[in-house]
């Protein structure tokens, strides 16, 4: 069957720079194009394929094609020409029932990747999708749309996952996750690191990396060709086939610790705002070329669109954040500190009135509740957490507390730490209500093998009594949620520096629907 393509006006599309109107239209699929294509000599699926950002009656599938995937020119050995490339969606793993087909078209303005946008399947089922280029087939990825609005599922298995340098060590997490029987993966950024922070990385199959992909990443070419010595991983490439996915993004896909417009570099002296905007523009078009992410999220120079939503009937809602761009220097009871920026914090304020699930799932960068890290009295934070931008943590907070939201539960990604922790409004005040639950998911390789328990784990849970639990392995956490309960276990490795590492569930704990802070399981 052909079709299954979300019509998309041109007016749509009059916004885009960069890449270019029209590339985007024809990665979709919602352009077609006769003028006469490359012919691809050699295998182009070599960064595997993806599915994200599921609806009810349809997801957006993603390849990216590369014949040399780590060519030094970040261009995948591909020819300067657009490629046709064709996909189906089958509802049987062997495609014996094709439902949907169409063409999308590669080409280079977008680093030969395509993003056909499937719509007209069935709510709450399994699909299947594959592309195929000349007589060259990909590997079938596992999709799933998610369940119609107004129905409650009974379940709804997902991961949280952050945090994947590279070169910290093999991808045995995901090795893992790619076993899980997941429904989704939340993943909460660090997908890249812009750099390497490890003295002497090797590539994943045990040689010394190239010195050409230890170079810092400033331009479109050199973030094109580490998101594909990333994606190069089978296991990476296993986790994004076995389900969708749901991204946003923290700090490294562009640059350590930047925050809004400005630059780690600001501090030094004849820094030119206009070159951070044009590395921010081609980190944002590397980062849509490499993800399975909605035209919607196709940036506008140094600009993008990540925070939304996603439904899954009545069982849950995620609300993805953006903590980067619109972020001000931090203030901890500065009432104009923002980490989210006036229009994105009313946008999710009015959600928690708006939302008619049972379960309202907030993916988030920063750890929100309070994290002081030092024993003496006076309250110490990180750099980057929601302790600096205290006013307005009390702000959202309380509002989800005042509209009713009974079952609020923040996933956060960046610490590569484990905790577990309860979300209040004013912590200074013993007696302020638990609002919510906050799951901090370790790194999935980011800070090497990690431990059990370092002596700041120690403090932490001295000096913050609603933290009920911390860990320092890397894995990822599987989250079931239920009508009447959320489940959360911490799945751990205990190292990642040699390949093999078994996996095991750390710890776990239950938040029961309308009780939040929950218990060890």
């Amino acid at each position: 069957m052909a079709g299954g393509r979300r019509q998309v006006s041109r007016r749509r599309f009059l916004g885009y720079s960069g890449a270019g109107a029209a590339a985007v239209m024809l990665g979709t699929g919602a352009w077609q194009d006769t003028e006469a294509s490359a012919h691809v000599r050699g295998y182009p699926f070599t960064l595997g394929v993806a599915s994200g950002d599921p609806l009810p009656d349809g997801v957006v599938l993603w390849t990216r094609l590369a014949v040399d995937p780590l060519a030094p020119d970040g261009r995948g050995g591909m020819p300067n020409k657009q490629v046709p490339v064709q996909y189906q969606v089958a509802e049987d793993e062997r495609f014996r029932r094709v439902v949907r087909s169409g063409t999308a078209f590669a080409t280079p303005e977008l680093g030969h990747s395509v993003h056909p946008e499937i719509s007209g399947l069935r709510p709450d089922r399994e699909y299947w999708y594959r592309f195929r280029v000349g007589r060259e087939l990909s590997p079938a990825g596992r999709t799933r749309t998610a369940p119609a609005p107004g129905t409650m599922t009974q379940s709804l298995r997902f991961a949280v996952a952050s945090c994947q340098s590279y070169e910290a060590g093999f991808y045995t997490t995901l090795q893992h996750l790619a076993q899980e029987d997941l429904d989704l993966v939340v993943h909460l950024g660090d997908y890249i690191y812009e750099e390497s922070y490890v003295p002497e990385p090797i590539l994943h199959d045990g040689t010394p990396m190239p010195d050409y992909l230890r170079t810092e990443c400033f331009d479109l070419d050199r973030y094109r060709l580490q998101y594909a010595l990333y994606k190069s991983d089978p296991h990476l490439q296993a986790a994004h086939a076995m389900c969708p996915w749901l991204t946003t993004f923290d700090d490294h896909e562009v640059e350590n610790d930047w925050l809004g417009p400005r630059s780690e570099a600001d501090d030094e002296p004849d820094q030119d705002p206009a070159v951070f905007a044009q590395r921010k523009a081609d980190a944002f078009q590397a980062m849509y070329e490499n993800l399975p992410l909605r035209h919607t999220q196709m940036p506008s120079g140094p600009s993008i669109r990540i925070h939304r939503r996603i439904g899954y009937g009545t069982l849950a809602d995620f609300t993805m954040l953006d903590s980067r761009q619109y972020r001000s220097e931090r203030g901890r009871d500065n009432p104009d500190a923002t980490m989210l920026g006036g229009a994105q914090r009313d946008w999710l304020v009015d959600g928690f009135s708006s939302s008619e699930a049972t379960w309202q799932v907030i993916g988030n960068q920063q750890p929100m509740a309070q994290l002081d890290r030092d024993p003496d009295p006076e309250k110490i934070s990180y750099y980057g957490v929601w302790d600096n931008y205290n006013v307005e943590r009390e702000h959202v907070l309380t509002q989800a507390h005042e509209r009713g939201v009974d079952n609020l539960v923040v996933v956060t990604g960046d610490r590569h730490n484990n905790y577990f922790m309860e979300l209040k409004a004013d912590y200074a005040d013993p007696d302020s209500p638990v609002i919510g639950t906050e799951i901090v998911g370790t790194s999935l390789a980011s800070g090497r093998d990690g431990a059990d328990m370092l002596p700041i784990g120690e403090v932490y849970l001295a000096e913050n009594p609603h933290m009920k639990f911390c860990n320092f392995q890397r894995g990822y956490n599987v989250v079931t949620l239920t009508p009447d309960t959320m489940r959360s276990d911490y799945r751990v490795v205990p190292y990642i520096s040699q390949p093999g590492a078994p996996i095991s569930t750390r710890a776990s704990f239950v938040v029961e629907d309308g009780v939040p802070g929950g218990v060890s399981a």
